[in-house]
């Protein structure tokens, strides 16, 4: 998320690096387990106006929402033990490293049948002084009238770098920011690769340069525009590495207020997923991530999940941010319970998501 001078004592948002990037080289790729597979039930909710815990619900008994049991612990810390690792010494923008991270999504996005949107993974900004690359993954709708709108699903996978020694340690790998959302993003894509489920178009993206300004995204969001694309809703993952403490949702959304995305997010989930943070509101954390360049620029539902809250994690910019620190069996949990969710997004027979 995009760095805050003075709150960082608070705020989680950052913006960072970029990469002169080469040829995809899928070699070092941690092998990944294979597609959808199991089912489990829970139960259908509704939620009320936001409170200091989120909303309200009302429980009911039927029918059940299946999740399915599709990523795993074990999944979700082979990709982020290799995205936070010291090999790639933070993904700072320009670097050698975060060169590695985009040879990576591009090779998970290719293993999964996901063609590039563009004529390759790599969308080169023209916001920044260095050669620097989105990358952007096209899975088509299956629906012949659907196909035609667009959902964005994606997360920044840049970071700062090289920082201030502590104890001898200067890199800052950056996991839960945001190599955890880049793997939520991975997992949401080896889904779908294998299901092929969605009547809707799906755009993964991974954005550079968040750490710089969110100039990644803010270029993306422009281009796509300027291409006429028609953009249903754009679903950002931000810090998601570790879980909520105290709170009867899993994750909160940034601008709950602003639309209906909670509502249908917990409608589909068949759960309270999705809630309101205080804080999130309090410091604008709807303008802090790569969400808002959507918003801006198409004006239509733009949003961002996260599972910091400002006590669950003091990590933030420094070289503690580890992967050995997530908690990978929450990180599965949550893209299991987003499975179905953005499935009945991405197929529902009407753009149902609006701002209030």
């Amino acid at each position: 998320m995009k760095r805050l001078a003075l709150l960082m004592a608070l705020l989680f948002v950052a913006s960072c690096g970029s990469t002169k990037l080469k040829e995809t080289n899928t070699t070092n790729i941690p092998p990944l387990p294979p597609g959808p597979e199991g089912a489990k039930g829970s139960v259908v909710v509704s939620e009320g106006p936001p409170s200091e815990a989120g909303s309200t619900i009302t429980t009911k008994a039927e029918p059940t929402v299946k999740a399915p049991n599709f990523s795993s612990g074990g999944a979700v810390g082979k990709i982020i033990g290799f995205l936070a690792s010291d090999e790639l010494k933070g993904r700072d923008t320009g670097s050698a490293g975060i060169e590695k991270a985009a040879q990576f999504i591009e090779g998970v996005l290719a293993q999964n049948n996901i063609p590039p949107y563009f004529e390759s993974y790599r969308d080169t900004i023209s916001n920044f002084d260095q050669p620097a690359y989105n990358i952007v993954g096209l899975l088509k709708g299956n629906d012949p009238n659907l196909k035609n709108e667009f959902v964005v699903i994606g997360a920044h996978y840049d970071h700062i770098g090289i920082i201030k020694a502590e104890n001898g340690d200067a890199i800052a790998n950056g996991a839960n920011d945001n190599a955890a959302g880049t793997t939520t993003v991975l997992e949401l894509l080896r889904y779908f690769g294998k299901s092929k489920t969605n009547k809707r178009s799906l755009l993964f993206t991974f954005f550079t340069a968040e750490e710089k300004g969110l100039l990644g995204s803010k270029h993306l969001a422009e281009k796509l525009k300027k291409s006429g694309l028609d953009l249903y809703v754009m679903l950002n993952y931000e810090m998601v590495g570790v879980p909520l403490v105290g709170k009867d949702y899993v994750v909160y959304a940034s601008g709950y207020e602003k639309s209906n995305l909670a509502t249908v997010c917990n409608r589909y989930a068949g759960e309270k997923l999705v809630g309101f943070l205080p804080k999130a509101k309090e410091f604008d954390l709807f303008k802090r991530s790569d969400n808002y360049a959507f918003h801006t620029v198409f004006n239509v539902p733009s949003q961002t999940f996260s599972t910091f809250d400002f006590t669950n994690f003091d990590h933030y910019h420094k070289v503690s941010d580890e992967a050995d620190i997530m908690d990978f069996d929450h990180m599965a949990t949550l893209v299991n319970k987003f499975i179905p969710v953005v499935e009945g997004i991405v197929n529902a027979p009407s753009k149902e998501i609006k701002y209030n």
